[in-house]
């Protein structure tokens, strides 16, 4: 067991999926309640990493971070063959799917709930933390996991940018395929097993808390918290307010 690579291919992902949490959620929200005029390209742009072959992408990223790039030439930032890059790689393969989930979860809300909350004087901070982000939570888990596990197993791109160098830069992908050139097969088999249960946990946790739920909810049809008829109707104006519950007792 390489337990370097373990280690290394654990600490990419942690950072890549923080990464992904904070930049996946701000574009899915972005997509999902504003519309601009480049919102298809920036769509497109999202989720091309999806169909183009990982040589493509990793020649991209290798581009854009290399000391041509207008990273290096503006910034003064060399990250390439360090982990820093592997994690780059990862967070490209992995935002799609984050950004596609969550951004699917999001525009599912009713949109009346969220205008009968800004009725009632929320502002949209609190809009976004009690009423969106808690609504929306199971499709935003789903996608993190799945761009979490997708992260996980990254290696086109990231054998790109980051190389293949043991102790510095080699994940368990690497691992596996250095382990299978040097017919290093027990030792492979291993490293192949802990992957594939992590990849097997990751996509369970995601259909569980996405599509598993939401197949639930339709069967059972249970009555919802709160309805928008209802938060409406508590803050629209009454012919007598002598009779409202809220006033009840109280003197006038």
């Amino acid at each position: 067991m390489n337990w370097d690579a373990l280690r290394l291919t654990l600490q990419i992902t942690f950072i890549a999926t923080v990464i992904i949490a904070i930049l996946g959620l701000a574009l899915a929200l972005l997509l999902a309640r504003k519309d601009f005029p480049a919102k298809t390209l920036l769509d497109l742009l999202i989720a091309l990493p999806l169909i183009l072959p990982p040589s493509v992408l990793g020649y991209y990223l290798l581009v854009f971070w290399g000391r041509n790039g207008p990273i290096v030439r503006f910034l003064h930032i060399e990250l390439l063959f360090t982990w820093p890059a592997a994690v780059i790689a990862a967070v490209a393969v992995g935002l799609p799917l984050m950004v596609m989930a969550a951004r699917s979860a999001i525009a599912d809300i009713d949109p009346e709930i969220e205008n009968a909350a800004r009725l009632s004087g929320a502002s949209e901070w609190q809009l976004l933390w009690h009423i969106t982000l808690p609504m929306a939570r199971r499709g935003i888990l789903a996608g993190l996991v799945l761009a979490s596990a997708r992260a996980l197993g990254e290696f086109g791109a990231t054998l790109m940018v980051a190389g293949d160098i043991p102790g510095r830069t080699q994940t368990m992908s690497m691992a596996i395929y250095d382990a299978v050139q040097n017919r290093q097969y027990g030792q492979a088999n291993l490293m192949v097993l802990v992957m594939t249960s992590v990849a097997f946990v990751g996509l369970w946790l995601a259909m569980r808390w996405g599509y598993g739920q939401r197949q639930a909810r339709t069967r059972c049809k249970p009555r919802p918290r709160f309805s928008a008829k209802n938060l409406i109707a508590l803050i629209r104006p009454k012919k007598s307010l002598a009779n409202h519950p809220a006033l009840a007792g109280r003197k006038t």
